[in-house]
């Protein structure tokens, strides 16, 4: 069976949703508490080509103080979006699943569903 991973942050109801639908499914998934490991910044863009996003913005929490903080708009670069996620992993919309070159974001949980072998 192919690895799975997840960007995972346990205080998110949605991302432990997401990973106990992994689990009930007898997958194990490789599990990055990416707020105390944050992922580089071409980990970063391989998860935005991943979940096929546009811009890296799709994957911001446009919510949090962090991204005041950074300066951050709709209009910010790429580059500038990837540097604010590296700086600040909290700007980062969670949970997302790897599986393979494949990638979801586990808003809903059952978006997971989508990477299962079968």
């Amino acid at each position: 069976m192919s690895s799975y991973i997840i960007y995972h942050n346990p205080r998110c109801s949605k991302s432990r949703q997401t990973l106990a639908l992994l689990e009930e499914h007898g997958i194990a998934p490789e599990i990055v508490l990416y707020l105390q490991t944050p992922p580089n910044a071409a980990t970063l863009r391989k998860l935005v080509r991943q979940l096929g996003l546009a811009h890296p913005h799709a994957l911001l929490r446009t919510g949090e103080a962090e991204y005041a903080d950074a300066g951050l708009s709709e209009k910010s670069s790429a580059a500038a979006v990837i540097d604010a996620m590296v700086t600040y992993p909290k700007l980062i919309e969670r949970p997302i699943v790897v599986h393979g070159e494949r990638a979801v974001l586990g808003r809903p949980p059952e978006n997971v569903l989508a990477l299962l072998d079968h």
